[in-house]
């Protein structure tokens, strides 16, 4: 059993804590991590939240409306990553932020640490503690700070999958339902876990015929349940996946291994015998993909082409929504971030199992099984 703490740290625990919120700086990353909401209550519980001036605008909040629920706005990010003795971000710091990082910051975001050498090194280097949303995991094995962000992932991979199958687009040029007289659109789902659902409805929403691939025959008899056989079911195999994509318009790749690399399902030659225009969305990027031919894309330029198909592969695919997925996200993480600035990181991943796996770097070391596996390195 874990000791209880003496009196003396009870205090510590109890201390105020500084709680920065830079401005996202990647790609059309208008999410931010902390609503004003989130802000407030933060305060009432006695810390200090340094918000980072604009770093709300692109999800609709307001300078004024974080100073009204108590946060100090700050105008730079050094002034943000500097002052703070716990960071919350939504994205992975990339590399103009490498140098905010130091060895008594908590930093608590996305960070997808095995599809990143570069940043894995500089958190390492730096001697930062580094908590994943993504490696968070209850003892179900569910990941309720991956979960609002992948509901959102797979329901906007069919609306983007759609968007990108128009001629005008690249695509086919084919309607996800079709119409009378015109045959509807063909959506295979690779992965049936959270994003992968999402993806299925959204897509049985629009009409279009549906498959879901996935290696857990339990996953599949409860979506075939859940959807009255409105969607077809087929166990994993590279048979199976090459024989589905032949004859697919839309392929989602939603393969998730918590903290690891995700593996390539789909090959090169599969995507060569598909149908001209058909196009293939790679939820799976943050994590390396799940394509052979995938590589990270902005919401800029978020397509290009393999063989014939045409590939989108946006590495911060909620960033589109930040209206709706800065709420969502906030309203998953803010426990946690509590814990962590009430008790500080130790005693909160002391008290919580499911936290304690969200570190990924601590101390100069990689603590991450996953991703020490994913760079050829020992964990600790």
């Amino acid at each position: 059993s874990t000791p209880k703490p003496s009196s003396a740290a009870s205090d510590v625990y109890k201390r105020q804590m500084k709680i920065g919120v830079p401005t996202e700086v990647k790609n059309n990353e208008n999410r931010t991590a902390l609503t004003p909401a989130g802000a407030d209550r933060l305060v009432h519980e006695g810390h200090r939240v340094l918000v980072q001036s604009g770093a709300g605008v692109g999800s609709g909040i307001s300078d004024e409306a974080y100073r009204i629920a108590g946060a100090e706005i700050v105008e730079t990010a050094e002034e943000t990553w500097g002052e703070a003795d716990l960071l919350i971000k939504v994205k992975e710091p990339i590399a103009q932020e490498y140098g905010f990082l130091r060895s008594d910051l908590t930093l608590f975001t996305y960070l997808h640490l095995a599809a990143d050498q570069a940043l894995t090194t500089a958190l390492v280097d730096a001697g930062t503690t580094a908590v994943a949303y993504e490696t968070v995991q209850l003892p179900d094995r569910s990941l309720p700070l991956l979960v609002p962000m992948s509901e959102i992932a797979g329901r906007l991979s069919v609306t983007m999958g759609s968007y990108s199958l128009m001629r005008s687009a690249g695509g086919r040029g084919v309607l996800m339902g079709g119409i009378a007289g015109a045959p509807r659109a063909k959506t295979v789902v690779i992965g049936g876990g959270v994003a992968g659902e999402h993806a299925a409805a959204n897509a049985l929403g629009l009409g279009s015929q549906v498959t879901v691939i996935d290696i857990s025959l339990p996953r599949l008899r409860e979506l075939e349940h859940r959807y009255g056989g409105a969607l077809q079911t087929r166990a994993s195999s590279r048979y199976d996946i090459a024989e589905e994509l032949a004859t697919a318009d839309l392929v989602i790749g939603s393969v998730l291994i918590p903290g690891a690399a995700a593996p390539k399902l789909v090959t090169d030659d599969m995507v060569a015998g598909m149908k001209p225009g058909s196009v293939l969305v790679d939820i799976a990027i943050d994590q390396g993909g799940c394509f052979e031919g995938s590589r990270p894309t902005t919401h800029d330029d978020p397509t290009f082409a393999v063989h014939d198909s045409i590939y989108y592969c946006v590495a911060n695919m909620p960033g589109a929504v930040p209206e709706t997925a800065t709420r969502a996200l906030t309203n998953a993480t803010l426990p946690y971030v509590s814990a962590i600035a009430g008790k500080g990181w130790e005693r909160a991943a002391a008290d919580d199992a499911a936290l304690a796996k969200g570190l990924n770097v601590q101390g100069g070391r990689i603590t991450l099984d996953a991703v020490a596996k994913a760079h050829g390195l020992a964990s600790a």
